[in-house]
């Protein structure tokens, strides 16, 4: 009877918990109507996609265990969807955005509501269009705040600065993807890099809009930095100042104290800074990190100015020249490196000694050989360009959406058989034979047990050329036990794992002819895109999806889909 009893005031304190928590929580509603813009860059206008006029978009600001609910209404001429970047979307899958993966896309004059909780994470994420190039212009920021009642791991900055990084065409993005599909080609590359919208003063028609960060001396702020170009990793350095890591990836970190950043789409940093130089003006200031061969880049410097409150006479301000920085070299793979080497999580974390699934995925470029009829401005004009994981170029099918086909067990959308292993093994990072050049198209899935322990290898290859690839996988955060450079070596390489304070992120940026290992436990129902985060490789093929099978009873198993799920 005492036993029953003692269960009963249990499952009544658990119920007050959630009750309190529910009650700490709040519902934010948002619309976001897709429409065409005029935006005036580099002294010209072009009609660009924005979110309700705004580019970037809307900053949206939130705390742990809110819910968002964001009427998405599409009045521009393209197809459109949002994903909502590194939110884990628990058993919401239908809210997640990737085109033809867990939507049909929301057409024009068509209109679709997100619906999703925030659990279990804080710090900076963000939120982009998923559908052909429109993320281009069509993204914004994220901020996820701690509860109530509950503080940052660090002392209170005395101000918070989001600053979006992002990648700017003198043209329309859409043509440019498009015309390079037609041709096989690569696509034209950016005409310069963006902080919050804003190319910088080194930019003609740029200086009067330059982003300005006022601070005061003394003082320490936290900067949000958000990776959110296409086609780029960046280095972000800001002059005479040094910058202290505190997340990354809505993660929180060891602090640790660099004065270079490598950001890669996709990816959040967090950055204390302490203004502890003279009051005047200093740069902050990004451009390109090039790890591929012989790969065209845009290699512009885009800049804000970190601007001192000095109290001092009112031609203090644009009249200076604000102090530049050091920034390394586009090709400096140390650089980056040393950046990765010294994100740790804040504790002691738990890794998976018996893991279920051991895989090995490929990450890299290839060529398909011209058809008949075919225009192929790939290399040597007889090819296109493709990409692959393992070998399969992953083909979005179009008559209906993944998560879709999967739920209502629609056959013919795709298959099951992605392989666990490159069915060809060879010298990864070496030279290789042209005879593996050449991917196969297929819609291919990687099924999983719910609950299961998933262990993933993921080798760059030099075919065509070896590049520093930023993948991410769509529901998931995940544990980056290792990285390293050359072929991985399952029985050297494990001693370099790291089991005790790993980083948590939602996107690793593979080494460039390297690779990285990754951990996770498959505790979300659904289907996740797993791509690589520079644009011009997933519209290449550079993608798979796991298909994650319910577990037991609700909580375990993906929600029936919205009632206004866009239909294909």
């Amino acid at each position: 009877m005492a036993s029953l009893s003692s269960t009963w005031l249990l499952l009544l304190l658990s119920c007050l918990a959630l009750a309190l928590l529910a009650a700490d929580a709040e519902v934010h509603h948002h619309e976001f109507v897709v429409q065409e813009t005029p935006v005036k860059r580099l002294c010209k206008t072009h009609n660009i996609i924005t979110v309700n006029g705004q580019f970037p978009g809307p900053m949206l600001e939130v705390r742990e265990g809110d819910t968002l609910v964001i009427n998405v209404v599409n009045r521009a001429q393209y197809n459109v969807t949002i994903h909502w970047h590194g939110i884990r979307q628990m058993r919401t899958g239908w809210a997640d955005g990737p085109e033809f993966v867990t939507q049909c896309p929301i057409k024009p004059g068509g209109s679709y509501k997100y619906r999703f909780t925030i659990e279990g994470q804080e710090g900076t994420l963000w939120w982009h269009a998923h559908s052909s190039w429109l993320r281009a212009t069509v993204y914004g920021g994220l901020i996820i705040r701690p509860r109530e009642n509950k503080t940052y791991p660090f002392a209170k900055p005395s101000r918070e600065v989001p600053l979006i990084l992002g990648e700017w065409w003198d043209a329309n993005p859409i043509d440019v993807i498009r015309e390079a599909q037609k041709t096989g080609g690569g696509p034209n590359v950016s005409d310069a890099f963006t902080i919050n919208g804003q190319p910088g003063d080194l930019f003609k028609c740029s200086q009067k809009e330059t982003t300005a960060i006022p601070v005061k001396a003394g003082e320490t702020a936290l900067l949000r930095f958000i990776n959110a170009a296409l086609n780029h990793e960046l280095f972000v350095t800001i002059a005479q100042h040094k910058m202290t890591v505190v997340a990354t990836d809505a993660s929180y970190t060891k602090p640790f104290t660099t004065s270079v950043l490598m950001i890669a789409p996709g990816q959040t940093t967090d950055v204390l800074v302490t203004m502890d130089q003279a009051p005047t003006r200093y740069y902050v200031a990004a451009r390109a990190y090039v790890s591929g061969q012989n790969v065209a880049f845009d290699n512009t410097t885009t800049t804000a100015v970190l601007e001192y409150d000095c109290g001092c006479a009112s031609d203090f301000g644009p009249k200076i020249q604000p102090a530049f920085p050091a920034l390394p070299a586009f090709n400096d793979t140390s650089a980056a490196t040393a950046f990765a080497a010294g994100i740790k999580s804040p504790n002691r974390v738990k890794i998976h000694e018996n893991v279920d699934e051991y895989l090995f995925f490929t990450v890299g470029l290839g060529l398909f050989n011209c058809k008949p009829g075919q225009l192929c401005k790939g290399p040597n004009n007889n090819t296109r360009f493709t990409a692959s994981m393992n070998n399969v170029s992953f083909v979005f099918p179009k008559s209906d959406s993944l998560l879709h086909a999967h739920y209502y067990k629609v056959p013919g959308v795709f298959t099951t058989d992605f392989p666990a292993y490159p069915p060809v093994q060879f010298d990864y990072t070496g030279n290789v034979s042209q005879a593996l050049w050449q991917p196969v198209p297929g819609t291919k899935l990687y099924p999983l047990r719910f609950g299961s322990v998933v262990q993933v290898v993921l080798q760059d290859t030099s075919i065509v050329t070896p590049e520093n690839h930023p993948i991410h996988i769509h529901g998931y955060d995940f544990f980056i036990l290792a990285e390293g450079f050359g072929n991985f070596d399952p029985k050297k390489d494990v001693e370099k794992f790291n089991y005790v304070d790993p980083p948590q992120r939602n996107t690793v940026a593979v080494p460039v002819n390297g690779w990285a290992v990754i951990q996770f436990v498959a505790d979300n129902p659904g289907v996740w895109l797993m791509h690589c985060h520079l644009d011009v490789h997933i519209t290449w093929g550079l993608a798979m999806a796991f298909l994650v099978e319910d577990g037991y009873g609700e909580l375990q198993s993906l929600e029936p889909p919205p009632v206004d799920l866009p239909m294909c």
